[in-house]
């Protein structure tokens, strides 16, 4: 197949535009995913050809496209192609970065089009058309709106392509009928004024990205190739990194090692509205947890853990104390990031039950503490989100029936507003007495799960505090969780933007 003389690289066609303006020719310039290519997108393009002389259309690479796990439908390669056999299309080309900014800037055009429902800045979730403006307006263009004839993509392909499992199918067909797009942005975003505070574990975790080479030839052992290192925020600094998303006021209290405290690392890695309080100890490191990794499927190979998981020492655990006793009554909601690593001690958990305004609890079980950190450690909490493991570990129950589980849970911590995460079952939502809701997962795809239920506790436990309905708790958590999957350990936060164009592609 030969292809078509429209498609262009980014620089080639922007020294062939240079050359038409030369000329005095207008360019007009077009931009988005084009998924499915419908009669709206049509529309919108020969609207976009009369404005000027040139249309030039730039498609968003496949690996930028945020509308959530199963997209895009079609390929990058399908999607230019498919704009180059139009008539009124002059020349495609594939964009570089997530937005549009960069490439105008690159292509300067003279007019950059976008569809009327970009016209009220203030509904588009991105916040990238008031950025777009100002990039064309640097070049010395314009941006203009088209009034045609609408489609959503979305909503086509939620009609006729099976992009989501077929549970999750059934269980949004009812869930759209009980909550809109807008209603659930609207609680998301209302989650701006809460003031929380997460208290925890600081976790270095990184990935020590390598190709095994085989068995050594004098040792039962696997040989493998360094090839290069990342690290990441995690533990309890990935959970403030993705609260602080939606809260404004977040304060991170968590425990450094004196010696190597990485703690220049960790500042620079957290959202510049989390303020941190540090509390050091001189007979540990910083927690770090390195893992051998293979790529392209990120294999876990090994793993080392530098920690020293002892209870804090008596005077660190008393100024820890006195700090909490003072500033616990500032916050709307506590947030319990419990990887079992010693920051959190038998005191504190104490402390907590008894003084935090709204108790949100997550008891992570690990290779460093299996059996020994469990939620039922608390006297009391408001909102419990563990996996099952977790929570049959916590009951002593590895066979029985999940449901009576979490209600002899409930009533043991008072809690009447658990999750459970499942997995590739999805999660179970608790509402008190014999309410639960099952909600699937939505997303075939997983490149990373670490750090994907931390996301889904950190996000959900200020929307359990305002008061949100168990199942839509659920729905926003497995949300979240699915974008999460497709990050890479905990290399960056689930961003706002992201999980509300999800949430709009879900609910269409």
């Amino acid at each position: 197949m030969t292809e078509s003389p429209k498609l262009k690289e980014l620089d080639q066609l922007a020294l062939t535009l240079a050359g038409l303006k030369g000329k005095g020719r207008t360019i007009v310039h077009c931009h988005g995913v084009f998924d499915l290519l419908h009669p709206g997108h049509i529309k919108h393009f020969q609207a976009a050809r009369k404005l000027g002389d040139v249309l030039v259309v730039t498609v968003t690479p496949d690996e930028y496209v945020n509308k959530g796990p199963g997209r895009p439908v079609f390929n990058q390669r399908l999607r230019l192609e498919s704009i180059a056999a139009l008539e009124c299309v002059d020349y495609v080309a594939l964009n570089r970065w997530p937005s549009a900014e960069e490439t105008i800037r690159k292509l300067k055009p003279d007019i950059y089009v976008k569809g009327s429902d970009y016209a009220e800045s203030n509904k588009d979730l991105t916040g990238k058309i008031n950025e777009e403006r100002r990039a064309v307006e640097s070049v010395g263009g314009r941006i203009h709106f088209t009034d045609e004839v609408t489609f959503s993509s979305t909503r086509l392909v939620n009609a006729f392509f099976s992009v989501y499992p077929e549970e999750a199918g059934r269980f949004l067909e009812g869930f759209r009928r009980r909550h809109s797009a807008e209603s659930v942005i609207g609680r998301l975003q209302a989650l701006a004024g809460t003031r929380a505070l997460v208290i925890g574990d600081a976790i270095i975790d990184q990935y020590a990205y390598c190709q095994p080479m085989g068995k050594a030839g004098k040792e039962s052992v696997l040989v493998a190739r360094h090839l290069s290192r990342e690290e990441f925020a995690g533990g309890a600094l990935a959970c403030a990194n993705h609260l602080a998303g939606f809260c404004r006021e977040v304060t991170l209290v968590t425990g450094l090692g004196r010696g190597n405290s990485r703690e220049k690392f960790i500042r620079e890695r957290l959202r510049p509205n989390i303020k941190p309080v540090f509390f050091s100890r001189s007979d540990a490191p910083t927690v770090v947890k390195r893992r051998f990794v293979e790529p392209p499927f990120l294999s876990k190979l090994f793993e080392i853990c530098y920690l020293n998981d002892t209870n804090l020492p008596a005077e660190v655990e008393k100024r820890l104390a006195a700090f909490l006793e003072r500033e616990l009554p500032r916050y709307d909601l506590v947030v319990a990031a419990d990887f079992g690593h010693g920051f959190i001690t038998p005191a504190t958990v104490g402390l907590l039950s008894r003084r935090a305004p709204f108790l949100a609890l997550n008891t992570q079980t690990n290779s460093a503490n299996s059996g020994y950190n469990l939620v039922t450690r608390y006297r009391r909490a408001d909102y419990i989100c563990v996996d099952e493991p977790e929570m049959r570990l916590a009951n002593q129950d590895r066979f029985g029936r999940l449901e009576k589980i979490i209600q002899e849970t409930g009533k043991r911590l008072d809690c009447r507003r658990i999750i459970v995460t499942r997995g590739h079952h999805g999660s179970i939502a608790y509402a008190g007495g014999r309410k639960f809701y099952q909600v699937p997962v939505f997303s075939r795809e997983v490149v990373d799960r670490i750090g994907a239920g931390d996301a889904y506790f950190s996000v959900t436990a200020p929307g359990v505090k305002s008061g949100w309905p168990m199942d839509l708790a659920g729905f926003v958590g497995n949300a979240v969780g699915a974008l999460a999957v497709r990050i890479v350990g905990n290399r960056s936060p689930v961003e706002p933007a992201n999980l509300y164009k999800f949430i709009t592609a879900l609910l269409k």
